[in-house]
């Protein structure tokens, strides 16, 4: 082993053990010869695959700064292709960015290191190697390492005469790329714009976080109401099925439709942290009916009901206050899946966790039938009446809610006889994930409206009630202690990889923070990233000490 490539193992020996000893599993089998090296004019080693130098042979330091400089920023940076390193040295040492590099055969790459010196590469906590990742280790890699909070998109850089030579490996190495992060940014979306209110409403909620229900409920047999269209059909059935002890679980959208039709739901579900939740129950009594919230809904829905009931969504923020109480040994909050994005989904997950083992659907289109949006009665009925005027009559409004995202026409099977409907991309995203649920679980499923498959699988053990669980939390001594580890938490300066210097308790921390990150770099993009993270720091330390 020659001298570059020791010191070259030694320090990818420090920072990625697993590829550390692939590289060893290889050292003493046959070499590979693709690679030949040359000096450039200005003296530095450029390697020429398959005898095409991959670099400039003039200034191959030059170049790399010039393709940096137009096509790389501050954020997440991807190198498809190591080369000689000079491209992502000169991204670390222009940027802020978190760079990556991706190449294939591995012994190519042991080549690369018995000639060229990456330490200064390796040795640099924003840097990351992968070499020959399946679809797997790509995805679990931008899973675990790519916060869009912190670096907004990420950026691909193309060492061209490298990639052409293997096309297939990165075309697929670039698809895989784009399929994950479709996931991350999907979730991003949804962060920037609700972050920093999921944050408001999680610290003002969680004085009152208790989850209490009757140990004798009965929810073998169980109805979810939606509001979607196809309610008005379906009344007299829901209030039949009432009648004969089934179980009504109520999206907080479909409240109103089914009070103003005598139907007194059993639970009512309400997942939304926007204010807008508060016209679901404006003028109606549910004193006497279990309200279950999830624990970044706003605070004053908690008041309508005197048995709110708190869950977790899966915010990081919530998981650390769950993973607090287990270590205090008391119970943490239960999990409700919301992955699905919708009310509708998240009755389904509490049908599930209460053991039903029948479910029906009722107003669960995910369409707008006949350009109807909701059912008559919902809360859009009387706010678009109260805020008409002769210029912008109730017609027009409720036209341009209709109309306020991209239409697709669909006329399914089922509804045939009732007429066309539309539907948008949400609403579709909205189905497959609720489709892709009930085809995972045991229950027998009904789904009258969209003739969604239903399962015939053995039924659930019988868990047809919940423990009793009140835990009201010491609000005050968990913030003022939460509030202290915010501000301890390591200052971040400029070309750092902020992440790797954490320790497993701060980073749990800092976690719980990123959601209120990806809302303030929507609204200023221009801040660099360790700007960014101090910028949360202190608005969160702000937030908490306003109720304290």
């Amino acid at each position: 082993m020659n001298e570059i490539l020791k010191n070259n193992m030694q320090a990818l020996a420090e920072v990625n053990k697993d590829l550390y000893l692939r590289f060893s599993s290889f050292l003493q089998s046959e070499k590979s010869d693709n690679y030949s090296f040359s000096q450039s004019r200005s003296a530095e080693t450029v390697p020429a695959y398959n005898k095409q130098p991959l670099h400039s042979m003039v200034d191959p330091v030059r170049e790399a700064q010039r393709i940096v400089s137009s096509s790389a920023s501050d954020g997440f940076l991807i190198c498809l292709g190591l080369g000689g390193g000079f491209i992502p040295k000169a991204a670390l040492e222009a940027t802020d960015a978190q760079v990556t590099v991706i190449d294939f055969d591995i012994k190519s790459i042991i080549q690369l290191f018995s000639h060229i010196d990456y330490t200064h590469l390796l040795n640099n906590n924003r840097f990351f190697l992968l070499i020959d990742p399946d679809k797997e280790e790509i995805k679990n890699f931008v899973f675990e390492n790519y916060k869009p909070a912190l670096w907004g998109g990420i950026k691909t850089i193309p060492l061209r005469t490298r990639t052409e030579t293997d096309k297939p490996l990165f075309d697929l190495a670039i698809l895989n790329l784009q399929e994950t992060i479709e996931e991350v940014s999907a979730d991003y979306s949804v962060q920037a714009h609700f972050g920093k209110r999921w944050f408001s409403n999680i610290i003002r909620n969680i004085g009152r976080a208790n989850f209490t229900f009757n140990k004798n409920i009965n929810a073998e047999n169980t109805a979810i109401a939606a509001a979607g269209p196809s309610l008005d059909t379906r009344l007299l059935e829901l209030k039949e099925f009432k009648l004969n002890g089934g179980f009504v679980i109520c999206c907080d959208t479909a409240l109103a439709v089914l009070l103003n039709n005598n139907i007194k739901p059993d639970v009512i579900v309400s997942i939304d942290c926007q204010f807008i939740s508060y016209y679901h129950f404006i003028g109606s009594d549910i004193q006497s009916i279990p309200l279950v919230l999830d624990i970044t809904s706003p605070p004053l829905l908690s008041r309508f009901s005197s048995f709110p009931c708190f869950f977790s969504g899966g915010h990081p923020l919530v998981r650390y206050i769950s993973n607090t109480l287990n270590d205090g040994g008391s119970q943490a909050l239960p999990i409700l899946d919301t992955s699905g994005g919708n009310v509708t989904y998240a009755c389904l997950s509490l049908a599930e966790y209460l053991g039903a083992k029948h479910i029906t659907f009722f107003g669960a289109d995910f369409s707008y039938i006949n350009s109807q949006t909701y059912a008559r009665g919902t809360y859009i009925y009387p706010f678009f009446h109260k805020k008409q005027n002769r210029l912008s009559p109730a017609e027009a409004l409720f036209s341009r809610f209709l109309y306020r995202s991209e239409l697709s026409w669909v006329t399914p099977l089922s509804l045939a006889k009732t007429g066309k409907y539309y539907d948008t991309g949400t609403l579709r995203f909205y189905r497959k994930k609720l489709e892709e649920k009930i085809s995972k679980m045991t229950a027998k499923i009904n789904f009258k409206e969209s003739q969604l498959p239903t399962a015939h699988c053995p039924l659930p053990s019988a868990n047809s009630s919940l423990q009793t669980v009140n835990y009201p939390l010491p609000a005050s001594l968990f913030l003022k202690q939460y509030r202290d580890d915010i501000a301890a938490l390591p200052q971040a300066y400029e070309k750092e990889n902020y992440i790797k210097k954490l320790n497993t308790k701060e980073m749990q921390i800092f976690t719980t923070l990123l959601p209120y990150a990806a809302a303030i770099r929507k609204r200023r993009a221009e801040l660099k990233t360790f700007e960014l993270i101090e910028e949360v720091k202190q608005c969160c330390i702000k937030d908490i000490d306003r109720i304290c």
